[in-house]
């Protein structure tokens, strides 16, 4: 049985930094694509950042790029979102995904298994 299970979300200040980790476990993910989505209250999930199976290539929203960083350690089938300074833009629910399917990464009907998120706040 896969599973996805997010930890890091919390209160975060504005201007401070959010680190999340997804640990998976169910079966071999080293060919996995693994990504973060964020969900906001009252709005649609939408896509955060991306890494390849082989963490070879990364993606970013444009509303993260520059301040975020998304890496895998494949060996603990793990993936890491690191977020620098935050604004309540970054507020919502933050949700791991993973696929070993060649898809759109940034969609959110592309993924095969989810987690069941963690909530971030920011702060003013």
């Amino acid at each position: 049985q896969v599973q996805l299970v997010e930890s890091g979300g919390g209160l975060v200040q504005a201007g401070g930094s959010l680190r999340l980790s997804c640990a998976a476990s169910g079966r071999d993910f080293s060919n996995y694509a693994m990504s973060w989505f964020r969900q906001a209250p009252g709005q649609e999930r939408v896509f955060v950042a991306a890494v390849s199976w082989n963490a070879g290539s990364t993606y970013y929203a444009p509303s993260v790029l520059g301040r975020c960083s998304i890496t895998r350690d494949t060996a603990k089938s793990t993936v890491y979102l690191h977020v620098e300074d935050v604004t309540s833009e970054d507020t919502g629910v933050y949700y791991c995904a993973t696929t070993d399917r060649l898809v759109q990464l940034s969609s959110v009907g592309e993924y095969d298994y989810w987690g069941q998120g963690t909530q971030v706040t920011v702060s003013s």
